[in-house]
């Protein structure tokens, strides 16, 4: 098997599994129970939060545990009343922002945010700001510090003119936890998202980082867990699994980068080599190491798809939420292409399991069944 939909889902490391097996059975406790067992899980999971918190330069306390990254994004929305958020975005939080009075932000043909149109859009009414750090479709990395400093000088004139209106960043930094360097106080973010499930640790395990001050709207009433904002009771294993693999891949971040960087590399040049030239997709500059979207315009992106799942080479069309539904690739709209050429626009994506070998072998297996396709069309 060659998986190159590392975007999609990660398998879970060793480390964040053997992490995870004590609490699933043996230290099974309620965390808030009243009793000393309890009271060691309850240890166990507050230390799991520092260290999560720790990679993105925040405190425990500061962290939310969710059940992903929908509802950690659902969380952070939920309160606002005007939000602008990138056109690009996740439906989890596009979604969300059409319900609360949501505003649409451009972005240039490689998805990376217009800041003036964003600058022209953010008036005083506007109360939240939410732009993913990495897209999940194109590995786009966008500008936060250049938005938090906008988002900084509009804070300042409001308060000057005695404006009392919050404004706060949002951003979803599922995508890029294991690639990129996060620095919540650095960055000028408010409120972020992030998924163990993209980080080699469990599915269903998110956490929402909320600066001290943000006042949110809890999804969920109950005990009052987690500062009020998320009641039930604590998934432990989960939080231990993900603290677990966020460190590891913390720990190795320069090296999986480089890594990629080389991966990447390889898979482009020999894509190169395919009978029809292919497009690549975004600023190789400003995107994720592991990210080679591609485009052959005129083919049918998922019959390649079904062909290369035959070879038990597996990668997508772009968001798995969204190609399980049929739809179109609003991020790739976006971006200014043809109906042509997003039906003939492949997500390849890197990860961990992926070596030299299996490129090439990937590269040309896509580069045959792309020259078999467009014989087919042509006849």
């Amino acid at each position: 098997m060659i998986y190159l939909d590392y975007a999609a889902a990660t398998p879970m490391s060793e480390k964040a599994i053997n992490a995870m097996k004590p609490y699933l059975a043996e230290d099974f406790f309620n965390p808030s129970a009243p009793y000393l067992a309890a009271k060691k899980v309850r240890e166990a999971y507050e230390d799991a939060k520092n260290q999560i918190a720790h990679v993105i330069g925040a405190k425990g306390n500061d962290i939310i545990m969710t059940a992903g990254a929908t509802e950690a994004n659902n969380l952070a929305l939920s309160g606002a009343s005007h939000i602008l958020y990138l056109i690009t975005e996740h439906d989890s939080v596009r979604n969300i922002a059409r319900a609360h009075g949501g505003e649409e932000i451009a972005v240039d043909k490689n998805g990376i945010i217009d800041l003036k149109d964003f600058a022209s859009k953010l008036t005083d009414d506007v109360d939240m700001v939410s732009v993913s750090l990495a897209n999940n479709e194109l590995g786009t990395i966008q500008p936060i510090v250049e938005i938090s400093e906008i988002i900084k000088k509009a804070r300042l004139s409001r308060l000057e003119r005695g404006i009392k209106t919050p404004l706060y960043l949002h951003s979803d930094a599922s995508q890029a936890l294991n690639l990129v360097n996060i620095s919540v106080a650095r960055m000028g973010i408010d409120l972020l998202t992030i998924n163990a499930a993209k980080v080699y640790g469990p599915k269903g395990v998110g956490a929402l980082y909320v600066a001290h001050g943000v006042k949110l709207h809890p999804l969920t009433l109950g005990g009052g867990q987690e500062n009020g904002l998320r009641s039930g009771t604590e998934n432990v294993a989960g939080a231990v699994a993900f603290a677990e693999a966020i460190a590891d891949a913390h720990e190795h971040i320069n090296g999986n980068r480089k890594k990629y960087e080389k991966l990447s590399e390889i898979m482009r040049r020999e894509l190169l080599d395919c009978f029809v030239e292919p497009v690549f997709l975004g600023s190789r500059k400003k995107q994720l190491a592991n990210f080679v979207p591609v485009c052959f315009p005129g083919i049918d992106a998922e019959r390649i798809i079904f062909k290369l799942e035959e070879q038990e080479i597996y990668l997508s069309t772009g968001a798995a939420c969204a190609a399980s539904k049929g739809e179109k690739s609003h991020v790739l709209k976006a971006i200014g292409l043809s109906d042509k050429e997003i039906n003939g626009s492949l997500r390849i994506s890197l990860g961990e399991g992926n070596n030299e070998e299996q490129v090439v072998t990937a590269a040309k297996a896509i580069c045959k069944v792309v020259g078999e396709e467009y014989a087919r069309i042509n006849g």
